[in-house]
């Protein structure tokens, strides 16, 4: 009868031990990591937390740069608001219905440009921080277009501004004023005056998308023709949101979008026909 059962207990006499067997030379001069080494290994993290230390740093250094310029044009456009107000409402009639209204229009309307004009400053801030951490076809792509980008954005906000909100504007007040007498206050003329420009001068990025897609292999230019009817659809549907319940201002931003899908089909072709061609060569 064999006391440990068939072996099947978890501690065996150490008679029961196997004898180690003699190391060749060559397996003794080997040595093997002891447990002590194995652990040291495990417990070390992921990221060094010295080069954890030093991204949160520069990433520190790069928000406060930007906080800086943000108040710098706070200050400058709070400070001249009596001077370009006057363009910006284009002479119309607005009304305040408070005196702390005022204040909160004055730092609502300064807060919004500031923004905007700080914008280019803070992308190229965020460039600084990210431009390391990125692959060298990014890198390069996003060097190249920051500008055009930049361009194509306040190319939108001037399409708003001149063409969509006045012309939308206009309309909306003339169905209103044959059965009411139309008093328009001022922030809400902001808000309008905001909702008609900024998302255009986003959607007027819609090529340079495309073509980083394109760039690192998400987008063709076979893809997108074959959406291309789905894609409509969802722009009548954005321009919809994005825009006065009207259907001038709706009309007046879809066709422009229509015409920048075409074009992003167009630039993404001819990359990809110049990328054939230098594979060929």
């Amino acid at each position: 009868m064999d006391p440990y059962e068939d072996r099947k207990r978890k501690y065996l006499s150490p008679l029961d031990k196997k004898e180690a067997k003699p190391l060749t030379p060559v397996e003794a001069f080997v040595e093997t990591p002891t447990e002590t080494d194995q652990a040291s290994v495990t417990d070390q993290p992921l990221f060094p937390m010295a080069s954890l230390f030093e991204h949160i740093t520069e990433l520190r250094k790069q928000i406060i740069k930007g906080l800086v310029v943000f108040i710098l044009f706070f200050i400058v456009v709070f400070s001249t608001i009596n001077i370009w107000f006057p363009y910006v409402t284009r002479g119309h009639s607005l009304i305040i219905l408070g005196p702390l209204e005022v204040v909160k229009f004055y730092m609502t309307i300064s807060t919004t440009l500031a923004f905007g004009l700080s914008m280019p400053f803070l992308v190229h801030f965020l460039w600084i921080f990210v431009k390391p951490g990125l692959k060298e076809e990014e890198s390069r792509f996003l060097g190249l277009y920051a500008p055009v980008m930049l361009v194509l954005f306040l190319m939108g906000v001037a399409f708003g501004y001149f063409v969509v909100n006045p012309l939308s504007y206009t309309f909306l007040v003339g169905i209103g004023a044959k059965n009411f007498d139309v008093m328009v206050s001022a922030s809400e003329y902001m808000h309008f005056l905001v909702m008609t420009t900024v998302p255009l001068g986003l959607l007027f990025e819609l090529p340079i998308v495309a073509l980083f897609l394109s760039s690192i292999g998400v987008l063709t230019a076979e893809s997108m023709k074959k959406i291309r009817g789905w894609s409509y659809i969802a722009m009548g549907i954005g321009s919809a949101v994005i825009t006065p319940p009207d259907f001038i201002s709706q009309l007046l931003v879809l066709v422009p979008m229509v015409i920048l899908y075409e074009i992003s089909i167009y630039l993404v072709k001819r990359i990809e026909r110049k990328q054939i061609e230098s594979t060929a060569q």
